[in-house]
């Protein structure tokens, strides 16, 4: 079965904020970091129960170039990604920021 895909707004900002760091990095490869975001939010429609759960309702899908985790609930027939967040961050730092936005 797959899933329809909803972002809120805030992961645009995740997106945009780890794209700006990498390409600042090197040049393409904030591209590279967009790309294989994107590639792996589409990956996750396919099968999202492969992925934990960690916080509550909310899944994390670890992605393989770039150390970070996608955050996501699955509603019915629906992914919502709640985050993109660095795995370097406190756990208890990801926990209330999932909190707090809204749906």
């Amino acid at each position: 079965m797959t899933y329809t895909l909803r972002f809120l707004p805030e992961v645009e900002e995740d997106a945009i904020n780890g794209y700006a760091w990498y390409e600042n990095k090197s040049k393409g490869l904030g591209e590279d970091f967009l790309r294989m975001f994107y590639a792996r939010v589409n990956e996750i429609t396919w099968n999202p129960l492969l992925h934990p759960k960690v916080y509550q309702d909310f899944r994390r899908c670890l992605r393989r170039r770039f150390p970070y985790a996608i955050y996501f609930t699955i509603e019915k027939k629906q992914i919502v990604v709640f985050g993109l967040f660095h795995c370097a961050r406190n756990l208890q730092a990801i926990s209330t920021k999932l909190r707090n936005r809204e749906k």
